[in-house]
């Protein structure tokens, strides 16, 4: 679904004085197409830029996307602009879109991990954890009657492309992955979990909220190497591939269309500079998650209190 604001947005009037100092009068009237996804952070930061870029005069639209087809509408124009690129999960597909057009707008200083995740208190029931050989030599705890004598591991929604299925064939892991259909569902079956101490394995990743919320760690598979996705000489398993972990510290990206920096050029050099830390980025998807606001006032309210933080893209 597109979403549209006028220019006022959501900013406060304070906020709102400050940003039209630096009015973008040379950049196309047409709207700055933002991608929104199935992630609260992402949603959150998107809103962020989107009302800082209404503010400055742009008009934008936020649009819906598929965590791996996005990637083929910025290559085409369809779509302009994604302030959250993981390297985890989207690389390949990223790579595949910087060859087809879309641009590489830099990197935040935040740093990733998307993995398998486990709280602290299955270190008891399960030992030899975090490694993922004592992971699989205790599925049986964690079976269910839909996965049989198999454990579970309930993972993120099949769009997001993470490929775990075959990683649990490639390391012949005792294991049947049961993917949800939103990040929602995951934190639901993790507090439904925790709260009775009940072992469970899922799909997690940081910068999250959750690392505030609960306990827990990252199973520790086969360190990652980039052959480890296309060789499958390498490592373990010497026919088939997927056989290791994600990226320890994954890059956290942002990605443009071409038309981009050509329609709107000071739009395209602010976006340059959009800069997110992890603690800031947990914090925003923290006031959803946690806090139950939505994702638009919760930008709202993030450019409130982080005025000094996005004024310096400004610049």
């Amino acid at each position: 679904m597109i979403k549209t604001f006028t220019k006022t947005g959501l900013l406060g009037a304070t906020a709102l004085a400050v940003l039209a100092t630096t009015a973008m009068a040379e950049d196309s009237a047409d709207p700055i197409k933002i991608v929104t996804n199935n992630w609260t952070s992402q949603l959150v930061l998107s809103n962020v830029v989107g009302q800082i870029l209404q503010a400055q005069g742009n008009n934008v639209e936020y649009k819906s996307s598929d965590t791996q087809l996005q990637y083929t509408a910025l290559a085409a124009g369809d779509m302009d602009f994604q302030v959250e690129v993981w390297e985890g999960s989207q690389a390949e597909s990223f790579e595949k879109a910087l060859a087809n057009g879309a641009v590489d707008l830099g990197a935040h200083e935040a740093v990733t991990r998307e993995d398998w995740w486990y709280p602290t208190y299955m270190n008891e029931m399960c030992p030899g954890l975090p490694d993922w050989k004592a992971l699989d030599a205790c599925a049986g705890k964690l079976a269910t009657a839909e996965t049989g004598s198999k454990g579970r591991f309930v993972g993120p929604p099949a769009d997001w492309g993470k490929h775990y299925s075959e990683r649990i064939q490639a390391l012949k892991m005792n294991f049947q992955e049961v993917p949800v259909g939103q990040a929602a569902t995951l934190w639901a079956e993790l507090q439904a979990a925790y709260d009775r101490k009940e072992p469970i394995v899922l799909f997690n990743w940081t910068p999250n909220f959750i690392e505030a919320k609960f306990e827990g760690q990252f199973v520790e598979f086969p360190t990652y190497e980039a052959a480890c996705l296309s060789d499958p000489k390498w490592g373990v398993n010497p026919d088939a591939v997927y056989d290791c972990g994600a990226p320890a510290k994954g890059y956290l990206k942002k990605a443009g269309s071409k038309q981009l920096a050509e329609k709107w050029p000071k739009a395209a050099a602010i976006l340059k500079k959009v800069n997110f830390t992890n603690p800031q980025i947990a914090a925003a998807a923290a006031m959803v998650d946690v806090e139950g606001m939505t994702p638009e006032d919760a930008a709202k309210k993030w450019v409130t209190e982080n005025e000094a933080v996005w004024k310096a893209w400004l610049q």
